[in-house]
């Protein structure tokens, strides 16, 4: 994974994707240190264009986020391994392409990469002029499932500008619902990139709490409390890959299987949701 932080190659192509405004800016005294904010992302894998040398497909920054950042590029982060693919397919199919864009092409792939090394890499590169950016592609099913929760509980939404999360709450005014993993039944609260993860979780509490729900978070919102916010159980809180990057997670070899700070957690059908604390 080093290998993949030699960020900034431009290779010119680039779709039209979100440029993450989270993970940027200056930072207060971290509620969490850096390195555990780093490593509850690591649990997190998303996906690259990169060339066979492991170097992101990048463009120059345009238009007013050029001003912003002079001389800065901007790389596509893919939330789904199978978009990726796709984009480098959709590329691959553009007609009347020149002899050396066409061998370009040809060359790159979809490379994983913990979310964490990228907020790692914002964090450290954050004062640099000519720093890389990540534009984010959000799964189009999870943003429609965030954008219908929201309007259920009666927020206007026009669109949804980041990557969603979903928590699930014993009540709109109660706190979140923990799970218990591992033989020592340990508590953590999820926070789930997809929410098929947490409508599979909700189901399990509304017999018993019937007001239970689910709330929407852009990823933006869970990191900037976890680095500012000054609450013991931001410790418990945890990240669950979606059931396709749980699937790619699968597919490593064991000798480079993430860490235990990096491994996915439990399905929440594995998991049992814990009791609200009196």
């Amino acid at each position: 994974m080093k290998s993949l932080v030699r960020w900034g190659t431009t290779l010119g192509l680039v779709g039209s994707t979100l440029l993450a405004t989270f993970l940027s800016g200056n930072v207060p005294v971290l509620a969490l240190p850096e390195q555990q904010i780093k490593e509850k992302l690591d649990s997190v894998p998303v996906f690259l264009i990169t060339n066979p040398q492991g170097l992101p497909l990048s463009r120059p920054l345009e238009g007013q986020n050029a001003q912003a950042q002079k001389g800065g590029s901007v790389t596509g982060v893919y939330m789904s391994q199978q978009e990726a693919q796709a984009f480098i397919n959709q590329l691959r199919n553009v007609k009347d392409k020149d002899p050396k864009t066409a061998e370009m092409l040809k060359s790159l792939q979809v490379t994983a990469v913990p979310l964490g090394v990228i907020y790692q890499q914002l964090q450290q590169s954050k004062n640099q002029p000519n720093r890389l950016l990540f534009a984010f592609k959000p799964v189009d099913k999870e943003i429609q499932g965030a954008m219908d929760l929201l309007k259920q509980s009666g927020q206007d939404v026009k669109q949804f500008r980041s990557v969603p999360t979903f928590l699930v709450r014993f009540a709109p005014d109660k706190g979140y619902v923990p799970i218990q993993l591992g033989a020592d039944k340990k508590e953590y609260v999820p926070v789930f990139m997809s929410k098929q993860d947490a409508d599979s979780l909700l189901k399990q509490v509304k017999p018993k709490f019937p007001k239970a729900d689910i709330q929407v978070v852009d990823v933006d919102g869970i990191i900037k409390t976890l680095q500012e916010k000054n609450d013991k159980w931001l410790e418990q809180v945890i990240f669950f890959p979606s059931p396709e990057a749980r699937q790619y997670i699968q597919t490593l070899p064991k000798t480079n299987a993430p860490t235990p700070n990096q491994a996915a957690p439990a399905q929440p059908n594995q998991a049992a949701p814990a009791q609200p604390k009196k």
